[in-house]
Formats: structure tokens, C-alpha cells, sequence
């Protein structure tokens, strides 16, 4: 089987590229691809594909380009038949217990499976512990297509690193990680993404090495952050600003940069049980890892105590009080409100009896009411506020004057009584300090 012939034949037009998942991750791919080769985009959310050949992106990763794109966008899965190269770009939540759920991958590599032609590679991009592309996928792929992998078909793995929002670090822009099952498939999948990727691509030895790079490089970030939100506890017992020590320790020039945060998302707050769950498979309990996922979980529910002890010290009662939350998202700038730690700040304030009035432009009301039961409040229609929690750094919010802000709050209130929580540190502490108001940052 010539499998280093794919890529001459996707630049000739003779072949095809498909894409399995239109999400965050998949959809942009397969616009990028579009722009050089045919590329067919495959999701089982007829509602999405309907959309993107509309022309809405309700991602809001590729935006107007959405309306003139080539990609053949579908819900047929019968579709695969015509490509010779598929990318797997499904979603790898985790379970209520942190374990992970595979079903989505599984789901994708029986549809792969089914609609698989002989002469195929197929490169997985969804985020998975070492050993689930060959254990888990190979297999489920062997017995729906009755093709054997490595004579029939080939398979490869290259972690997706799609920020989503980010529009400096974009597709082309981040170098790929790239493996095969073997020389001649890596070498295929490397020019094949050397086709949109203009950073560069990076070659690993074997697909192993390739799915451990992604998880490994998420729960770095996810175990520094929570160093962060613990010394931002520690400079809140201290009575002093997390902010100011942080900007004086990046003075030196082997700081980090990180700072303290609400971890949610598709990728930083789950991927690190992916990898803690493998090694414990193995016999290794991780004594790191879990401990920074621990503390980056409560932090939710730490914004919200110290919004009610501002509260308490103020003289209000909490429970009579109006609490307004601006932002659901995980991060800023971004409609993604998967896995959002914003959440965690809304159900532990219920636990005092008080329902915040939670308002975000950016994300989908329809999914905020299904995954979380929270009714978003349009900005029109939010209340004047006894307490005002800025969630999400939103260019929206991070925009707003201290004059806007206090404007926020019930005209009868003091300037002290007026509980202002900037969890993300998005306004000056001089400017907050001179606003009168009793403001608590993170």
C-alpha cells in the first residue's frame, strides 16, 4: 500500500482530507486545510453542521471566514468513504468521578471504523492518556472496518493546540507535535500538516510519546497556576495584594508569569486526570499533580466565601442581597463555557441562599441553562447590585471606567457598601482604592 503518496495526491486535488468533529478544534482545522486542499468537515450535531454551511461560526474561532469557506460540511458519515486522510478532533471530558470519558473517542473510531477506505491514515487529535490511540482506537477501528492497521490503514496521533479566543497563538502560528505508528506514516502526516502550519512541525519517535507531550504540557500549566491561587490565599490571610507581589517577583528575570485563577476549560482542567489516571493504572499515585487539581477546584468556592465575608463585614446580609456576576466563560473573550470554575462561585453562593443574577454576552444561553441550570441575565436587563463579581476578564468589562463600574451598584449605597470582587485583578489598585469602594481581588 502506498501510503506515501497521499500527500501529493491531496495537493493535486486527486484526494481528500476529513475532519471527525466540528468543535473549538476541528472546525478551524478544517477551514485552514480548505484553503489548499479539499477537505470534507464530518460532526454528528446536524444543528452545528446546519450553521456552518449557513455561514455562522458560533465558536467565534474563524469567525466571517466561516461564509466563504470550501469545506463540505456534513452530517453523512458515509462521507469518509472519499478521504484518504481523516483527523479525529473529538472532545475527552472527564467523568463526575475524574476519570476520563471516552465515549466520545470511541464513538468517533466506530463511525472512523465504519466508513474507513483501504489506503487510509488516520491521525487523532483529542486529548488522551499514552496507549489509548493504539489500545482503544486501533482495535475498535479493526473490527468495524474488518481492516487490518499497518497493512490496510495507518494511524498517527498529533495533540491539538488550539487555544480557543487566542488570536495571536492560532493554528498556523503554534508548532505541531506529529507521530506515526511508523517512519512512513509520520513522515506522511508531517507534510500533510506542513501544508497550514507555519511554525513547524515536530516529529516524536512514536504515538505514546506524542499523547503524553499534551497532557504533560497541560498539567504544567495547571500545577503552576495552582502554586499561584495558593499563594494568592496566603497573601489574603496576609492582608496583602496578591497583584503587587506577583508584579515585584516578576521583576526578576526567571519568573514565570503565572498568575491566580478560576482552571476550567476543555483542556487545563481536565487533562492532568488523564495522565494522573494512567499512572495510577501503572502504580504510581501522583503526590503533584492531583494536589494542584485539588487547590484549583476550590477555587470557585474561595471567591465566594470572600465575596460574603466582604459582605458580612460591610453590615449587609448576604442572603437579602443582590449579587451580580459578569462572565460565565471559562476564559475571556471566548463563548466556551465548557467546564467553567465560574459555576463553582454561582452554586456556592446558593449554598447561602443567595441566587446571583450571572450576565455574558459572549456565551450561549441556551447551553448555559442545559449544562448548568444558570439563566443568563442580557446586560440590558441586570439589576443594580449590593455586590458585583467580575468573573471573566471580557474586553467588555476590562474596558469598563471605575465611573462605570460604581455605576453597577443601587444609587442608595455608600461607596463602602458598595462590594466589588475583581477576581481576575483587570483594575488598577490605585484606581480601586481611590473609587471608595470595599473591593476584594484575587
Amino acid at each position: 500500500m502506498e501510503f506515501n503518496k497521499i500527500y501529493k495526491g491531496l495537493i493535486s486535488g486527486e484526494e481528500k482530507l476529513a475532519l471527525v468533529g466540528l468543535g473549538y478544534v476541528g472546525m478551524p482545522i478544517a477551514v485552514e486545510f480548505s484553503k489548499h486542499i479539499k477537505v470534507i468537515g464530518f460532526d454528528i450535531n446536524e444543528k452545528r453542521v446546519n450553521e456552518y454551511k449557513s455561514g455562522i461560526d458560533s465558536t467565534n474561532e474563524v469567525g466571517e471566514a466561516i461564509k466563504d469557506t470550501k469545506v463540505e460540511f456534513t452530517a453523512d458519515p458515509t462521507r469518509l468513504k472519499e478521504a484518504k486522510f481523516i483527523i479525529v478532533a473529538v472532545p475527552t471530558p472527564v467523568n463526575e468521578d475524574n476519570t476520563p470519558d471516552l465515549r466520545p473517542v470511541e464513538g468517533a473510531s466506530r463511525t472512523v471504523g465504519q466508513n474507513l477506505s483501504v489506503g487510509t491514515i488516520v491521525v487523532f487529535e483529542s486529548t488522551v492518556y499514552p496507549g489509548v490511540t493504539e489500545d482503544i482506537c486501533v482495535p475498535i477501528i479493526e473490527k468495524e472496518s474488518g481492516l487490518k492497521c499497518g497493512v490496510d490503514w495507518k494511524i498517527g496521533y498529533s495533540p491539538e493546540r488550539i487555544n480557543p479566543g487566542d488570536r495571536v497563538h492560532t493554528l498556523t502560528n503554534i508548532r505541531k507535535v506529529v507521530s506515526g505508528m511508523d517512519e512512513e506514516s509520520c513522515n506522511e502526516i508531517k507534510k500533510v500538516y506542513d501544508i497550514v502550519i507555519k511554525a513547524g512541525t515536530f516529529p516524536v519517535s512514536n504515538i505514546k510519546t506524542a499523547e503524553a507531550v499534551k497532557v504533560v504540557e497541560n498539567s504544567q500549566r495547571d500545577i503552576n497556576i495552582a502554586f499561584m491561587n495558593e499563594i494568592a490565599i496566603i497573601c489574603d490571610k496576609l492582608k496583602i495584594d496578591t497583584d503587587e507581589v506577583l508584579a515585584g517577583m516578576n521583576t526578576k528575570w526567571n519568573a514565570l508569569g503565572f498568575k491566580p485563577g478560576l482552571v476550567g476549560g476543555h483542556c487545563i482542567g481536565v487533562d492532568p486526570y488523564y495522565l494522573t489516571n494512567i499512572s495510577e493504572k501503572l502504580g504510581y499515585h501522583s503526590q503533584i499533580i492531583l494536589n494542584g487539581r485539588k487547590v484549583n477546584d476550590s477555587m470557585g468556592a474561595f471567591v465566594a466565601d470572600a465575596a460574603i465575608k466582604e459582605m458580612i463585614e460591610a453590615g449587609m446580609a448576604p442572603k437579602k442581597a443582590t449579587v451580580v456576576i459578569l462572565g460565565l466563560t471559562f476564559k475571556e473573550n471566548c463563548p466556551d463555557t465548557r467546564n467553567s470554575k465560574v459555576v463553582d462561585i454561582v452554586n456556592r453562593l446558593k449554598e447561602y441562599d443567595i441566587e446571583p443574577i450571572v450576565t455574558d454576552s459572549w456565551a450561549d444561553a441556551e447551553i448555559a441553562k442545559k449544562e448548568y441550570n444558570i439563566e443568563l441575565t442580557p446586560w440590558s436587563e441586570v439589576p443594580k447590585a449590593d455586590c458585583v463579581i467580575v468573573a471573566v476578564g471580557h474586553k467588555e468589562y476590562r474596558n469598563m471606567s471605575m465611573m462605570e463600574v460604581k455605576d453597577l451598584f443601587k444609587s442608595e449605597l455608600k461607596d463602602n457598601e458598595k462590594i466589588f470582587i475583581d477576581v481576575k485583578s483587570l483594575y488598577r489598585i490605585d484606581e480601586l482604592n481611590a473609587s471608595g469602594m470595599k473591593f476584594w481581588r484575587l
